[in-house]
Order: structure tokens, then C-alpha cells, then sequence
């Protein structure tokens, strides 16, 4: 029998014919229900084969009335923390298995509506998210249509797998001033519920040290918005020596301002960044930045999906890693070493 795929695709019927076998058990044998033999099985395999049919999974799904599939939202595709997130929840997930599904929303609008709702739309069974901007009584209302796993923000009553952005903030502001920097700035991004921590926790930590946080918020995550908020921290009179960024593309930016108005990193401009990137790692950037443990996210988050889909009335997971600051050559004493600084904070 030959199907022209020219005009329709080959269907389960068409199998069955093929082998000469019910329509009925070419269907269990795609959803490896019991009662078809090895050998019966495998005739079916290789007849669609032949033929060119592919199992329809939403409809395999809607006949075991179970949905298999996990949605992946990420905020920003250009950002390389996603994709190790990526490659996170694709070793959690079983190679026969699960299907992943991707949808990435632009961060620059702040708006997740539209790549969520994609995944709805698809029937997946779970959404992993990471970064969700949406309000926290938003991401209520989703996971009360779809169970969600939050990726890098903690939501009460939500699956959440995140990093501690405190902690890692803290430890970015300390190194600086255990160096001697005084003049220390906080590059953030826009305000968003849940994405406040790393901001917060330098404020505190600078007050504690006796010193006066400076803080400029950029428009957007991205590395193009982090030279333009740069240069204007750059441009001030009594200029910050260091820069400590919400996230790594932030932080590259930052230093193309710095390059453009003919500083040099370190001696001039000590620059820390967050998320620990391949990129911030390369021979000539080598950029001190909190390893938030991206992949390790990606996979404790595609397993708790796993566990979700397996039973999604146990409590909600809350798994929170702990950062660490990997410093290499952004970071150094200012120059003159100098612990006298127009910024002091007076208690």
C-alpha cells in the first residue's frame, strides 16, 4: 500500500491495513498499552515507517486522558543562563518520553501572556517558567489553569526552584568592599515582583558596611541596556570604581561604557555580574560573576515537573540553591586603595 503524502498524511487506519491488524491495536501499540506482542508491535513500527505516519501526542494524550507534555517558558533566548536552564530540564526529562515544548517571551515589554498562553494553547501537561515577570497573583491565577514550576523566583503555593538571590548579592557586594571600594553602584533591571532580592541585599549590605548604595535601574536585562544606564554611572563627577550588575549581559554592557570612555577594567573599574555565563568565563572578559547554578536549576525543575504530573495534589515543592561567587580578573582594589569616598553612609 502506498500513501501519497502529497495530498494527506498517513493515519493509524492506514497501519492497520497495512498489517492487517485492528485500528485498535496499532493505537495501543503507539501507546505502549499492554496486550500487542514484540513481533506484532515491531511489524506495526516498521509498516509506519513505510508509510510516513507520526503518533499524533496531543491526541495520544487526550485518549489516555493524561497530558505528557512540559511547556518551557524562557524570558530571553539571548540570555546563556536560559539556555543552560535548557539543558538542565532536557537531562531531567526521559529521552522516550516527555515532550518539551518551547516558548520564549520578550523581555524588553515585560509581558509573559502571550509565550504562556502558547503553551496552554499546545494542551501541555506542565509549564516549567523561567524568568516569569507576570505579578505573583498572576502566576496564581496560570497555575491554577496549568501546574507550574517557577524557575529563578520563589511564589508562595507555586513549585519553585531557585537560586538565593540574597545570599549572592550579598557576596558580590562584600568582595567589592573587602577590596576597598567605597563608590560601589547596583546596575539593576526593571521592577518586577519577584525581582527584587539582588538589588535589596546590596542596599543592606552597603548600609551595614557604613556605606551609601547607589543604584540605577536599567530598562531591560540586556546587554545593550546595561551600557546605557553605564554610561550614565560613568559619566558622573565622583564616578563609582565598581559596578555590581542584576546579571551578566547587564554587566557586558557596563563594561563596553567603561571601554568607550577609556577606562580599564580592573584598575579603573572593578565590574561584577550575576549568573556566572560561558560568556563571562572567556580569556580576555574574565568576569567575576555569582554562579547561580543554572543547569543544576533547569534539572532539580524538570524532575519536580515530573513529580508534579505524577501526583499533582502533593504540596508544593520550594528547592532553593545556594550561589557562589567566582571571581577572577574584573575585580581588584581601586586604585590608591583609598577607603574615602564622597558615598559614605552615616549610621
Amino acid at each position: 500500500m502506498v500513501i501519497d503524502n502529497r495530498h494527506r498524511s498517513a493515519t493509524q487506519s492506514d497501519v492497520a491495513k497495512e498489517v492487517g491488524v485492528s485500528r485498535t491495536l496499532v493505537s495501543f501499540a503507539f501507546r505502549g498499552a499492554p496486550g500487542v506482542s514484540e513481533e506484532t508491535k515491531q511489524a506495526i513500527f516498521d509498516a509506519a515507517k513505510r508509510l510516513g505516519y507520526r503518533p499524533n501526542a496531543v491526541a495520544a494524550d487526550l485518549a489516555r486522558k493524561h497530558r505528557s507534555a512540559v511547556g518551557l517558558h524562557l524570558l530571553d533566548i539571548r540570555n546563556e543562563v536560559y539556555a543552560d536552564i535548557l539543558s538542565g530540564v532536557r537531562m531531567a526529562l526521559p529521552q522516550d518520553g516527555n515532550r518539551l515544548i518551547l516558548s520564549v517571551s520578550r523581555s524588553v515589554d515585560g509581558e509573559d501572556h502571550g509565550a504562556l498562553e502558547s503553551l496552554i494553547e499546545a494542551r501541555v501537561g506542565i509549564i516549567i517558567a523561567a524568568t516569569l515577570l507576570d505579578s505573583d497573583e498572576r502566576v496564581h491565577e496560570l497555575a491554577k489553569i496549568v501546574p507550574l514550576v517557577s524557575v529563578t523566583r520563589p511564589v508562595d503555593g507555586v513549585d519553585s526552584v531557585y537560586s538565593d538571590d540574597a545570599a549572592g548579592a550579598r557576596a558580590a557586594t562584600e568582595h567589592l568592599i573587602r577590596l576597598g571600594h567605597t563608590r560601589i553602584a547596583h546596575l539593576a533591571g526593571p521592577v518586577y515582583d519577584g525581582h527584587t532580592v539582588r538589588r535589596q541585599s546590596y542596599a543592606q549590605t552597603m548600609r551595614d558596611a557604613g556605606l551609601k548604595p547607589l543604584l540605577l535601574e536599567a530598562d531591560d536585562f540586556t546587554q545593550d541596556a546595561g551600557q546605557r544606564a553605564a554610561a550614565k554611572l560613568l559619566a558622573m563627577t565622583d564616578r563609582p570604581t565598581a559596578i555590581f550588575t542584576h546579571n551578566d549581559p547587564l554587566a557586558l554592557g557596563a563594561r563596553e561604557a567603561a571601554y568607550a570612555q577609556g577606562l580599564s577594567l580592573p584598575s579603573e573599574l572593578s565590574l561584577v555580574g550575576y549568573d556566572n555565563s560561558r560568556t563571562s568565563g572567556l580569556h580576555g572578559i574574565d568576569l567575576t560573576s555569582v554562579d547561580l547554578h543554572a543547569v543544576e536549576l533547569g534539572r532539580i525543575a524538570g524532575t519536580v515537573a515530573l513529580e508534579r504530573l505524577s501526583n499533582p495534589d502533593g504540596p508544593a515543592a520550594d528547592k532553593r540553591l545556594t550561589p557562589q561567587l567566582v571571581v577572577r580578573n574584573s575585580t581588584a582594589p581601586p586604585a590608591g586603595n583609598s577607603h574615602v569616598g564622597t558615598w559614605r553612609y552615616s549610621l
